[in-house]
């Protein structure tokens, strides 16, 4: 179960969040903003950290609850059995996503990037669509009724403010 998980960490979110950045600050380093010298970078730093910080341990509990309470990864050659609405599930329907992309808009902070934000919202352009097109129709198929009712309580990417109860 272990290796299952860490499989699909490390070529899902581990490309996205640390390969492609990578590959796009030395590819483009040369047309891309940086902070100046100084106060702003330290605080540009700080700020970046936060954010990812922030954005991994959304990401974590997420991958935790689809091991624990899903019993699958978030590969979508791997998916849950069970449906996943607690925790975070309970305000957004793609807490992982939201996770991941937080981490994204950490780093364009952290290196004061506008390509890096820019690869954040093709990264959320692709989800957006892949989540439209692909995987809400899936969860439609496995879950039935209980994901309906889930998806018209619970929005796909502005969280509630309170958390859905499912009755």
């Amino acid at each position: 179960m272990v290796m299952r998980h860490l499989l699909a960490i490390a070529l899902l979110p581990f490309v996205m969040v640390v390969l492609v950045p990578r590959w796009l600050l030395r590819g483009l380093a040369y047309s891309d903003t940086r902070w100046p010298s100084g106060i702003s970078t330290t605080i540009g730093h700080v700020a970046g950290e936060i954010v990812v910080l922030i954005g991994f341990s959304l990401f974590a509990w997420c991958v935790w609850l689809f091991a624990r309470i899903g019993r699958g990864t978030l590969a979508p050659w791997d998916p849950t059995s069970r449906l996943v609405a607690i925790g975070p599930y309970q305000y957004l329907r793609n807490p992982m996503i939201s996770g991941v992309l937080t981490m994204l808009l950490g780093e364009a902070v952290f290196h004061g990037s506008r390509v890096l934000a820019i690869w954040a919202a093709i990264f959320f352009a692709f989800n957006h669509i892949y989540f439209l097109a692909i995987e809400e129709p899936g969860l439609m198929s496995r879950f039935g009724d209980d994901y309906r009712s889930y998806k018209s309580a619970v929005p796909r990417w502005i969280p509630r403010l309170t958390p859905w109860k499912n009755v």
